[in-house]
């Protein structure tokens, strides 16, 4: 479930056809009720909270970019299995935290904060391909994969970026080095994931248990 989504009783239905053909539907009720995140304090350049005009400017061409490529996702799922960490570290901050810049609230995480170094590589936590790989106003250095159907994940705050927009790339590959560009206290990896529009805690996804796909056209050409 998104941060934004109401306490309540949900539906949650799957229809689906199994590899020898045969019909499989499940359905059940969930329940959300209220949760109570973190509130941080952070102090960052106040290019960050009161940007100039031009600096505006930026950052609406920023979102008009983020906008563009978001929309256009691969229909065809690309990941297969279990999804990894992108990093072998601590997380440092959490989904849902509520963030006070310089003493104003600005922001609500969606996503995970790792606690590395500048320097540490950074890897993709599953196959995709690479549809953003450039730096950004608030996110820096930033890599977003497709992994299809509508699921992307996004790496921010790089030191230097190793992939290019349009590459596959597979579970584990090198995809940048963490850092602290764009609206960063310091040195670490932000982490998110993107499912139809909606960012959902990461570490639910990493969690979870997949199997390989069997499909012969995920790996990347050679």
């Amino acid at each position: 479930m998104s941060l934004e989504t109401k306490p309540g009783s949900y539906p949650l239905t799957l229809d689906g056809i199994s590899a020898t053909g045969s019909q499989n539907s499940f359905r059940k009720n969930f329940t959300v009720g209220h949760a109570k995140y973190p509130v941080i304090q952070l102090t960052v350049s106040k290019q960050f909270t009161e940007p100039s005009p031009e600096q505006l400017q930026v950052i609406k061409e920023d979102q008009d970019l983020k906008h563009k490529a978001f929309s256009v996702t691969t229909p065809e799922r690309e990941w297969s299995g279990k999804f990894a960490p992108p990093v072998d570290a601590p997380t440092s901050d959490v989904f849902g935290t509520r963030r006070v810049f310089n003493g104003a609230t600005k922001s609500v995480h969606q996503g995970l904060d790792y606690r590395v170094g500048t320097g540490t590589p950074v890897a993709a936590v599953n196959s995709g391909t690479v549809i953003l790989a450039r730096p950004l106003y608030f996110e820096g250095n930033c890599v977003v994969l497709d992994h299809g159907q509508g699921l992307l994940s996004l790496y921010l705050h790089l030191s230097e970026i190793k992939v290019k927009e349009g590459e596959r790339v597979t579970r584990g590959q090198l995809l940048g080095l963490s850092g602290a560009t764009g609206r960063a206290t310091g040195p670490h990896l932000h982490t998110a994931v993107r499912w139809q529009g909606v960012y959902l805690n990461p570490a639910a996804l990493l969690s979870l248990r997949l199997p390989e796909s069997q499909a012969k056209n995920l790996a990347p050409p050679q």
